[in-house]
């Protein structure tokens, strides 16, 4: 059994340099370097309007972003804070600390440009998923990357067959990913955190080897999870909208109160996220530096698995929104990636580099250092035992709405690729693997869904790649009416029917 996961492994660890080092991280990069330079900047250029229209527009009475239209669709905030529950989890916590504990202080500055060329690249897949979206059966929005690489890209070639068949790899690949990191990896690491914060010194029972503690926790789990998942994406969005800004509030709170805490060493961590961005050697010759590449690397692609931007896998919710404008959600996709990373990732940077376990004069971590309990440890330093046990209570809310977004993510895929009718069943499947995930011991369930997380890219950056001129198209045509006041023709869908309907609703003031 051993040879075999040996092998299996190896197989991976191959397939997984191949898409996210050999193939996507270029391709990523270079994706939304292009959206940007092509769209002049647009997060940085209308950054006044895509705020106020955004998060800004959550404090106004009566906006059309907090205000449900119908029973089939979300509101825009529903849409984000369910986006943002699946971006927002374990690769916000224990993934900033692996990349610095990997890749060093530098990691955190490709993190950044990662995230500020991302926030164009998720502009442009909610642009394709509201242009390209279509009700089903229920009445209720699907759209995502298969119904723009079917639709869209296969129409850009003159081969439907070729876009449909993006569409299904890109649906298998996510419906994996589901599983694994959306679901088990993210279920494995509350049951880890809890086990450490709560149980660390009890002897508990084991059944076949399996700690009875985790057990019971992958049950509570698993059943709080059902009742959420087994209602629908309304119940999954009225939850996440209590819940997420409830808890980024509070962890940015609690990372604010280490950063005061720990303000006389702000100067050297800043430092030393420059300084060794670019991969430069220990001065003295006191220890090695980081190599480049396992700088950029471990930057990116934390980043990337932190906010999701390139993936296509938000997409499938804010596909759902009530929104008529196609743009409008794109600036929720450039806001999310702005939240998920330059506020919350870097809170934990913060807490990472001050907490002494990162040497900033080498850039290394301190021997002995465990990522998965850095941040916890952090906090342990300045709050007691209390920081430890918030660092857990903090990882089961992250992990926890990261299921449940993952598991809209997961639906959608199976309605496209099966039908509705075979997505109780994926459903029932979703919730009995929380169980799995929290008597796992093997990371192998972990790694083999972050290839398939890495996998779901390539086919939808192909696609963004080959649309962002119609991206272009409908972001000018946004802009000539709504910043310059052109009276023309809105482009909205594809569909001549739904054009016709989103038309009419923005002509009588619905956005």
């Amino acid at each position: 059994m051993g040879t075999v996961t040996e092998t299996v492994t190896e197989i991976n660890s191959v397939i997984n340099d191949f898409v996210w080092v050999k193939v996507g991280l270029i391709l990523l990069m270079g994706t939304g370097i292009l959206l940007t330079l092509c769209t002049k900047f647009f997060q940085l250029h209308h950054i006044g309007h895509w705020w106020k229209n955004t998060i800004g527009s959550v404090f106004k009475k009566n906006s059309s972003s907090t205000k449900k239209t119908d029973k089939q669709t979300i509101s825009q905030f529903q849409a984000l804070c369910t986006a943002l529950a699946a971006t927002i989890g374990t690769g916000n916590i224990a993934g900033v600390a692996a990349a610095i504990v990997i890749g060093g202080p530098g990691a955190v500055f490709w993190m950044w440009v990662a995230a500020f060329f991302g926030m164009m690249t998720n502009f442009s897949e909610n642009v394709l998923g509201i242009y390209f979206r279509r009700r089903n059966s229920r009445g209720e929005w699907s759209g995502g990357a298969m119904y723009y690489l079917e639709d869209g890209f296969g129409s850009k070639i003159k081969s439907k067959i070729t876009g449909r068949v993006l569409g299904i790899i890109f649906a298998v690949c996510a419906i994996l990913a589901s599983f694994g990191i959306g679901n088990m990896g993210q279920v494995n690491k509350i049951t880890l955190n809890i086990q450490s914060a709560f149980f660390a010194n009890i002897d508990a029972p084991q059944i076949g080897g399996i700690s009875v503690i985790n057990i019971i926790i992958g049950i509570v789990l698993m059943i709080i999870a059902a009742l959420i998942i087994i209602g629908g994406l309304q119940r999954i969005a009225a939850v996440a909208e209590r819940v997420v800004p409830f808890m980024a509030i509070l962890y940015v709170v609690g990372a604010l109160i280490v950063f005061f805490t720990n303000i006389t060493q702000v100067g050297a961590m800043f430092v030393s996220i420059f300084r060794f961005a670019f991969g430069i050697k220990a001065v003295g010759g006191a220890a090695v530096g980081i190599a480049l590449k396992e700088v950029v690397t471990q930057g990116c692609k934390r980043g990337v698995f932190s906010n999701e931007a390139g993936l296509g896998s938000s997409v499938m919710v804010h596909s759902a929104s009530n929104v008529r404008e196609p743009v409008r959600q794109g600036m929720w996709g450039i806001f999310e990636v702005f939240f998920d990373t330059f506020v919350v990732c870097t809170m934990t940077a913060i807490v990472v580099l001050s907490s002494g376990y990162i040497d900033l004069e080498t850039g290394l971590a301190v021997s002995g250092v465990s990522d998965a309990t850095l941040v916890a440890q952090a906090f342990k330093n300045v709050f007691g035992k209390g920081g430890e046990i918030f660092i857990a209570l903090a990882m089961l809310l992250f992990a926890f709405t990261t299921v449940l977004g993952w598991s809209q993510y997961g639906t959608k895929a199976v309605e496209y690729l099966f039908g509705e009718k075979a997505v109780p069943v994926y459903k029932v499947i979703f919730v009995l693997m929380i169980i799995s995930g929290a008597v796992m011991t093997s990371s192998l369930a972990w790694d083999i869904s972050d290839t398939f997380n890495g996998m779901m890219m390539i086919p939808n950056l192909i696609g963004v790649l080959f649309l962002f001129p119609l991206v272009m198209k409908i972001t000018k045509n946004y802009t000539d009416r709504k910043i310059k006041k052109y009276k023309i023709e809105p482009m909205l869908s594809f569909d001549k029917d739904i054009q016709k309907e989103m038309a009419d609703a923005v002509k009588r003031g619905e956005e």
